[in-house]
């Protein structure tokens, strides 16, 4: 009897454990890789706060978090543009109705590599070299060398406020190298010593050199503010208004004691 009871606990035991495992939440986050540093370093945090909630997060691209979003493969896209009409459309056929978060500041800083000397440049010489117009450093005071074009792919939304902001719609020109994240912008132009590239302000480091666009410095100061011409805040869009476990991790991710201490750490500006 006594083995009998011990059996009869376990299995009790058991059961409770796998109830639990089934009623743990989950949030899935899938999207932009400007926002991704973002998000990992607020869903770490949460979590640590939240132990039964489990968070995964991936990349790919803002573009492909939307569509996730739409076909209901995630709870949240990360997003570093507003989503577009035909996206709004096409959820709205699917049973969506994508809610907008804005979750941070950042701004699109072009960058060369470090042997460069040039320090700034314009609007007109950024799109001039987009477009495949200027094809040497030596057309802007720098050095004698072929400018190397590095841009993101169009599936991403760093690429699309570049393309309406700096190229005014116009193409980039075929000859560009195109990069699917901008970690790998960073890494192509550190390797690079013609090479032009652009990235969110997060993902500045030592490997690659910043440049001042219209004699002003891209930073949280000139983000806030607006001077800075390449500026955008960043998004999480959820398919409906959240509940639960959802709603609890946006108001996470807004609250300027909270979640906004992260948006700073990952390198961002947050948005008080």
């Amino acid at each position: 009897m006594k083995i009998k009871g011990i059996a009869i606990m376990a299995f009790l035991v058991a059961g409770l454990f796998a109830a639990n495992m089934a009623w743990a939440g989950k949030i899935v986050i899938k999207g932009s890789t400007t926002v991704l540093p973002i998000a990992q370093k607020v869903a770490e945090a949460y979590m640590k706060q939240n132990p039964d909630i489990k968070i995964s997060i991936s990349g790919g691209g803002s573009g492909n978090g939307i569509k996730a979003l739409i076909d209901g493969s995630t709870d949240i896209a990360d997003s570093s543009r507003f989503i577009k009409g035909k996206e709004i459309k096409l959820a709205l056929k699917k049973g969506a109705y994508p809610v907008p978060f804005a979750v941070a500041y950042d701004c699109i800083v072009p960058v060369v590599h470090p042997s460069n000397s040039i320090v700034n440049i314009t609007m007109a010489q950024l799109k001039d070299i987009y477009m495949g117009k200027i094809k040497n450093w030596k057309e802007l005071g720098g050095p004698d060398r072929p400018v190397v074009v590095i841009s993101r792919d169009t599936s991403s939304g760093t690429y699309e406020v570049w393309s309406k902001k700096v190229m005014a719609k116009k193409r980039v020109y075929p000859g560009a190298l195109l990069q699917a994240s901008n970690g790998t912008i960073v890494q192509t132009v550190s390797k690079n010593k013609n090479a032009i590239g652009y990235i969110g302000i997060g993902y500045m480091n030592k490997d690659v050199k910043p440049l001042m666009v219209n004699r002003i410095v891209g930073s949280a100061a000139t983000t806030l503010n607006g001077t800075y011409p390449i500026s955008r805040p960043l998004f999480m869009f959820t398919p409906g208004w959240p509940k639960g476990d959802v709603l609890n991790f946006i108001n996470f991710v807004i609250n300027p004691n909270k979640g906004q201490k992260y948006v700073a750490e990952a390198g961002f500006v947050p948005l008080y």
